[in-house]
């Protein structure tokens, strides 16, 4: 510590002994001649210069010209940071890892994590989310793994668990996004580090507001805001304006949405980062729509687009095409509403999809495992230090403590196994059951029969099932996130499901939902999702190739006090035709996945008193002649 003092001084000493020299050569001359080892000391002396492209590039010829590789990477990783901030995001990844690759031939560890963590930030920005989640856990579990955590480390691991918390929010898993922000704002508290509380508060805003905790959301952007007032940050207060104009907006408040967020546009346009500037256009935008501003509003919203497209900036490409959506179904233009629709949902999948999501899943199983792993070995260490000691006293006493500490440890080994395997298993089953539930070509097949709506100018029907389409998606996207649903939820789902897929049968499906009247709909459990399958073999293996007179009828009956049974009933060509049509096709239909929805039942009711069952019956007149299929489900209520 005194020798960093003393450095400082004597570069403050020598400042006064070259004025013949410009302050950038007196600096260098500095850097070169005592060449500090400390990253800190270096950026204390050229730290109002890091934001200037071309004195960094001064030092990393001067550095590289002396071999003082402390210089270069200072420099490298200073020049990443300026291409992160204005969207050169490809230059912003060949700067940091060169840092990287000096910093680990310096075998500096702390700036190691540090550049892991900031390369991890640039993939974050374009969505680009394994690349991004491999550098910030590589960063996590390398800080983890320290034998001596002071507090830079802290410091260190807290961003990385921030980042992974951004990383939950892209994947819209926000309940895993507030668990990683709760436990990064614990070290930003405990230095009072307020640039690190308005970064916390202002993610912890962003993951209430998209579970719809609109009060809790402004009350976080607020303290974010008070903080980055505190700390005159210009980001940060851009950052906060377009935020807090979001719950505005969904709030109601569109005039002073709109005029917080006007108030911060010339801060952006002026800072020129392209990520925030594209999301204040964006919500700008998005503010015009609801004050009638249509002409303003498509200005705006085209601006954040090209914006975003121009820099890769993934987030706003979909939020601004789901804005211009907005914007044209407002105005009657439903071809460009549902044109911007469709380029929003399949840019969002780049992000949000089944592969990102298994991916993220099975890295959290991991590293939980891990974690269990190293505290059992841990106390299994204790455990035979504890032994050792046992046996020099020779005491009965500690040696009985020892053997019921021994079973205590292999007590919670094996409920920590069970449990870990009973999370991992039910992590699959929600993988398998949103792959399955986004069946592509249902998909495909749904909005080609919309866009025949479109095609054919019938604009009511187009728009109507579009909307019936979009509801549809949002509730198999919150399937995937639940583990139990109410059955009144499940029966306004499947008469979504129903309408998009008669549109494929010409509407010529008769389906009919009867529930008993003593029953609440809405007390009952069962997991989401599970009747469909059910229903897509009544679809395609009973009424596909029937020609005429096609029903399909839900019968819903407490059948005791801890039952309740479900029959999906069809008036199909039986289960014995259908397998010998499906024996003669050369290409076969999947399914949806009965035998998902078979996994999906065990695990649900095992905790509960009672089991499941599903009968099949064929339906046969007295010659024989096959008048359909009876599914019939018991579901336990407790």
């Amino acid at each position: 510590m005194k020798h960093k003092i003393f450095l400082i001084f004597l570069f403050f000493f020598s400042l006064t002994s070259f004025s013949q020299e410009t302050e950038l050569d007196q600096k260098l001359t500095f850097l070169i001649k005592n060449k500090p080892s400390s990253i800190n000391i270096i950026d204390s002396i050229f730290k109002k210069h890091r934001k200037n492209k071309n004195y960094l590039e001064q030092i990393i010829k001067t550095s590289e010209k002396n071999n003082y590789f402390e210089g270069v990477f200072y420099a490298k990783s200073a020049l990443g940071k300026y291409y992160r901030d204005f969207s050169f995001f490809d230059k912003a990844l060949i700067e940091y890892n060169q840092a990287l690759k000096i910093i680990r031939q310096l075998n500096n560890i702390e700036n190691e994590l540090i550049t892991l963590n900031n390369i991890g930030s640039v993939y974050r920005r374009q969505d680009e989310i394994i690349n991004a989640l491999n550098y910030h856990k590589e960063a996590l579990d390398k800080a983890l793994g320290l034998k001596n955590i002071d507090l830079n480390i802290e410091k260190i691991i807290s961003v990385s668990q921030n980042s992974i918390g951004n990383i939950y929010n892209s994947l819209k898993q926000y309940n895993l996004a507030l668990e990683e922000f709760s436990k990064s704002i614990v070290v930003q508290k405990k230095v009072n580090n307020k640039l690190g509380l308005a970064i916390n508060y202002q993610n912890i805003g962003t993951a209430h507001e998209a579970l719809s905790n609109l009060n809790k959301a402004l009350k976080n952007y607020s303290k974010s805001l008070d903080y980055n007032n505190q700390i005159d940050s210009k980001i940060g207060k851009i950052i906060c304006g377009y935020s807090i104009a979001s719950v505005l907006l969904k709030k109601g408040y569109y005039q002073k949405a709109y005029k917080t967020v006007s108030a911060i546009l010339p801060i952006a346009i002026k800072e020129n980062d392209k990520f925030y500037l594209s999301n204040t256009y964006n919500t700008l935008g998005l503010s015009n729509i609801y004050l009638g501003q249509f002409s303003t509003a498509k200005k705006n919203l085209n601006t954040a687009l090209d914006i975003a497209k121009k820099h890769n900036i993934q987030t706003i490409v979909v939020k601004a095409n789901e804005n211009l959506a907005i914007l044209y179904d407002k105005i009657g233009d439903h071809k460009k509403a549902y044109n911007h629709f469709k380029i929003a949902k399949e840019e969002d999948y780049k992000t949000f999809n089944a592969k990102n999501l298994i991916y993220v899943r099975d890295l959290i199983t991991e590293y939980n495992r891990e974690r269990a792993e190293n505290q059992i070995k841990d106390l299994a260490k204790k455990n035979k230090i504890s032994e050792l000691q046992i046996n020099r006293i020779r005491n009965l006493w500690l040696l009985a403590t020892s053997v019921i500490v021994l079973i205590l440890i292999i007590t919670f080994s094996i409920y920590r196994q069970k449990t870990l395997k009973n999370e991992k298993r039910i992590l699959s089953l929600k993988q398998d059951a949103l792959r399955s539930q986004m069946n592509p070509h249902f998909m495909f097949n749904a909005l080609n029969s919309i866009k025949l709506y479109i095609i054919e100018n019938d604009k009511k029907k187009a728009t109507s099932y579009l909307n019936k389409f979009s509801k549809l998606m949002r509730k198999i996207l919150e399937a995937s996130s639940i583990q139990e649903t109410t059955l009144a939820e499940e029966i306004e789902t499947m008469k979504l499901y129903m309408s998009i897929e008669n549109i494929r049968f010409s509407n010529e499906i008769d389906f009919q939902i009867e529930v008993d009247s003593s029953i609440s709909l809405q007390t009952i459990k069962i997991p989401p999702l599970v009747l469909q399958p059910f229903l897509e073999n009544s679809l395609w293996h009973g009424l596909s190739s029937k020609k005429e007179n096609k029903k399909i009828k839900i019968s819903i009956n407490k059948i005791s006090s801890e039952f309740v049974k479900i029959e999906i009933e069809d008036n199909g060509i039986g289960r014995t035709a259908s397998a010998k049509i499906k024996a003669e096709k050369s290409i076969t239909r999947k399914s949806i996945g009965i035998n998902l929805t078979v996994d999906r039942l065990i695990n649900f009711s095992k905790n509960l008193k009672n089991d499941y069952s599903i009968i099949y019956k064929d339906l046969e007149n007295e010659n024989k002649y096959a008048l359909g299929t009876k599914v019939i489900i018991k579901l336990p209520l407790f």
